[in-house]
């Protein structure tokens, strides 16, 4: 059985089943968990082959610190602060598979718009070995995978948490002025909100919550603007 992560529900279906999760973002390791959870035996490939093979795990109490701290420190401080409060907590996770990029979280999520993974207890699980941490994916055979350490294995049920793409102009009539065919804003940020004849867009900037944040303050002013301006 092959699936991507949209089509997750939840674990009822895989118990006592081998799963393979393929991509270690915040999808990836949410699905193992809740996996692990339902009685699955779960592993995890740290490897994706659609995203950095490098990633940031911190916690939730770590990103809200971070994201305080942006509005008044330069991004490389504040990446150097939640860096060091990962490892403290976290520990070498490259004992276990699972490599730190070498630029911190919130850099890469202001230029890139990808965001750390935010640990859910998926972690400690890798730790204790219940989630096994496998590198890329060299083959794939029927239900027997080969990873590019020479390590085979059969599973029952693959699921790929490797992203998702915008889908905006599958049903969007005439926005080819404001989005590209990726289905992203062509404008970049932070001019990147507003396209003609009263559409608008928020979340697109690839900034996180602050960025939604911003897009949904800009949008309401200029609606208010263009409200007072009609009822003149």
């Amino acid at each position: 059985m092959y699936m991507h992560s949209s089509q997750y529900a939840n674990g009822k279906d895989f118990i006592g089943k081998d799963v393979l999760v393929v991509g270690c973002g915040n999808s990836g390791m949410e699905i193992a968990y809740d996996l692990l959870y339902w009685g699955a035996h779960t592993s995890i490939v740290a490897r994706s082959p659609v995203k950095s093979p490098h990633v940031h795990v911190i916690s939730k109490e770590i990103v809200f610190l971070g994201m305080c701290f942006l509005k008044y420190l330069p991004c490389r401080f504040v990446d150097f602060i939640a860096t060091t409060l990962s490892k403290i907590k976290f520990g070498d996770t490259s004992k276990y598979g699972i490599q730190r990029p070498t630029e911190g979280p919130f850099y890469i999520k202001s230029k890139t718009g990808r965001s750390p993974t935010i640990d859910v207890g998926a972690v400690q699980k890798i730790k204790t070995g219940e989630i096994q941490v496998f590198p890329s994916i060299a083959n794939i055979k029927g239900n027997e995978i080969t990873f590019e350490n020479g390590k085979s294995k059969q599973y029952d049920a693959i699921i790929f948490a490797t992203g998702y793409r915008s889908t905006v102009l599958d049903w969007l009539k005439d926005g080819k002025d404001l989005f590209n065919e990726n289905g992203m804003p062509e404008p970049r940020f932070p001019n990147h909100w507003k396209g003609g004849n009263g559409l608008y867009c928020a979340g697109f900037s690839r900034r996180g919550l602050m960025g939604i944040s911003l897009d949904a303050r800009k949008i309401a002013t200029d609606i208010g603007l263009t409200w007072k301006g009609a009822s003149k």
